[in-house]
């Protein structure tokens, strides 16, 4: 189980990077409350942006982001109006992204940023 922890921070660790380069501002990381857990938090503008991130080795059992569910995004959503609240902060509005990375410890991660996932 430790390596697949280790793998999970690694991806997160570069999917904040990834956002941060590219705009966005990551204000939280592993929240949890008694509803879930939000991988990041962070903030694109005026929105509030839910980022579930999803890391493999390989694409053997599926691409990684074959692996959010309906029923994960639902409850996606219930945590980003949850977050808001235990932070005391509003915003124009909320979505939730997806960040798949591919790491096979051989070279540089592939990354791939879906924006607005329903």
């Amino acid at each position: 189980m430790a390596a697949k922890d280790e793998l999970g921070r690694r991806g997160e660790a570069a999917a904040a990077e990834f956002l941060e380069a590219r705009g966005l501002q990551v204000v939280d990381r592993n929240w949890r409350c008694p509803t879930g857990e939000i991988d990041l938090v962070a903030v694109d503008g005026a929105t509030l942006v839910i980022v579930e991130v999803k890391t493999r080795t390989s694409e053997d059992f599926g691409h990684p982001l074959e692996a959010i569910s309906t029923a994960k995004l639902e409850r996606l959503y219930v945590l980003a109006s949850k977050w808001a609240r235990a932070h005391r902060q509003r915003f124009a509005g909320f979505r939730v992204d997806a960040v798949a990375i591919l790491d096979d410890g051989a070279g540089s991660p592939r990354i791939e940023h879906v924006r607005a996932v329903i």
